[in-house]
């Protein structure tokens, strides 16, 4: 049977059944692939990134051991979006001024309160 490439593409998020190889995504059953905010919309520090590749980790495992599916990438995307939204709410994660986007599609930024 021919392995089938699913992805799953929010805001930040792109997930794909697939291995990174030469830079080329080859479809795989088993395996995810996490693109992480592929417009550069946010300043992710090595903390951040870790955190939410962690995240993603937990997702997958919660998943379980079942057939990836259109559903299961879909879940998994949105969940990660909400977790992102966190980190900027808490001010873990903030946008990013020389982004090519500037929506401020989580939120608008946090700013310091003035005494």
């Amino acid at each position: 049977m021919a392995e089938t490439l699913l992805k799953c593409t929010t805001r930040h998020v792109r997930l794909f059944t697939a291995l990174v190889v030469n830079d080329d995504l080859v479809a795989s059953d088993d395996q995810l692939t996490l693109d992480l905010d592929p417009d550069n919309e946010f300043l992710w520090s090595d903390s951040t990134v870790s955190k939410v590749q962690q995240q993603f980790k937990t997702l997958v495992e919660a998943a379980g051991t079942g057939e990836l599916s259109d559903y299961t990438l879909r879940r998994i995307g949105t969940d990660l979006e909400g977790f992102i939204r966190q980190l900027l709410q808490a001010g873990e994660l903030s946008y990013n001024p020389d982004g090519r986007v500037q929506n401020f599609s989580m939120g608008l930024p946090r700013t310091p309160e003035l005494l």
